[in-house]
């Protein structure tokens, strides 16, 4: 059987067995980058300078990668975020508007760039990154303001912190006004004061931001203590992920550990990205935390296993038949 009409059966069958007719609604509230890849054996020292090998231009930013995450696990998802008024702008419009997410909140700011990822990955998959923030940087709370009625009608807000932080608090502000469920993955890692974490819902940051947040040195024992400081701050709910060591899950309901899917990791750019976009895909009333954690898991295991930021987004078809082969 080709392959495109294989997953176009196993597509059906999910949508009919499994999958809520009814998408969520995602606002996005974050980055656009064009990412220039180059693979290499290992990543440069300071100072010094190696041959590469494959060369790649591709859509990234913690923002449109996550955006892109969660339209193609099947939620409604528009994006907010600032964009340069050049090619990569142009390409920008192109690549988010194929994945049908909606664009009436991407504006182009008439002075500055588009934000540009410099990316280094080696035969590890592991990557070293540079970002000129470019028009993120430009992102405003008005640009938020612009956006209530949208922000207002969404099942989720995703918010990361590659913008203002003053524009991430205006947006997480206002999502809790509308009771709007607010998911926040707070990287780049940096410090954090409580007029956003009191607005936050569910936060999700990695071991290096959870120690940054925290002061607490992840390991398997202290991330009890280490969730407990971030709920004391406001979030309900506190996801820690551990790359192949799983997801450490902290809710009123209590803690569990959900363990890694083991996969041969080829560029790990992005995993993050793709199981906060997921995560806010299945955060439906129909779906407990754990199991959209569980599926947000799957997308990002699949995602390492491929090139690219948001290249390696998998479907909706494909995350399904993945915990089910």
């Amino acid at each position: 059987m080709h392959y495109a009409e294989k997953t176009g059966k196993i597509a059906k069958f999910f949508e009919s067995k499994t999958i809520s007719l009814m998408p969520n609604k995602v606002v996005v509230v974050g980055s656009y980058n064009t990412d220039m890849t180059i693979k290499a054996s290992r990543i440069p020292r300071s100072g010094e300078t190696i041959l590469g090998g494959k060369f790649a231009i591709g859509a990234g930013g913690k923002g449109a990668n996550q955006a892109v995450a969660a339209a193609r696990a099947g939620a409604r998802v528009w994006l907010v975020a600032r964009i340069g008024n050049d090619a990569f702008g142009a390409e920008a419009l192109r690549c988010i508007q194929h994945e049908r997410i909606n664009i009436d909140y991407m504006r182009r700011d008439p002075e500055a760039p588009t934000g540009v990822a410099c990316i280094v990955v080696d035969d590890a998959g592991e990557n070293s990154i540079v970002v000129a923030s470019g028009a993120n940087a430009c992102l405003q709370p008005e640009d938020i303001s612009a956006a209530e009625e949208i922000i207002a009608h969404a099942d989720v807000l995703l918010l990361q912190l590659e913008s203002p932080l003053a524009t991430v608090i205006a947006a997480s502000r206002l999502a809790a006004k509308h009771g709007v469920t607010v998911v926040l993955n707070p990287a780049p890692a940096q410090l954090l004061t409580t007029n956003l974490l009191e607005h936050v819902t569910i936060i999700s940051p990695n071991e290096v931001e959870a120690e940054m947040l925290t002061g607490v040195k992840i390991n398997d024992k202290s991330l009890v203590a280490a969730a407990q400081r971030l709920h004391a701050q406001g979030p309900a709910t506190v996801l820690i992920t551990r790359g192949p060591k799983g997801v450490f899950i902290s809710s009123a309901a209590g803690t569990h550990f959900l363990p890694a899917f083991q996969v041969a990791a080829v560029d790990t750019t992005g995993a993050g990205d793709i199981f906060n976009g997921c995560l806010a895909a299945f955060l439906t009333k129909d779906r407990s935390l754990a199991e959209a954690a569980r599926l947000a898991a799957a997308a990002a295991a699949i995602s390492v296993t491929r090139l690219g930021a948001q290249a390696s987004a998998p479907a909706l078809a494909e995350i399904e038949h993945f915990l089910h082969q």
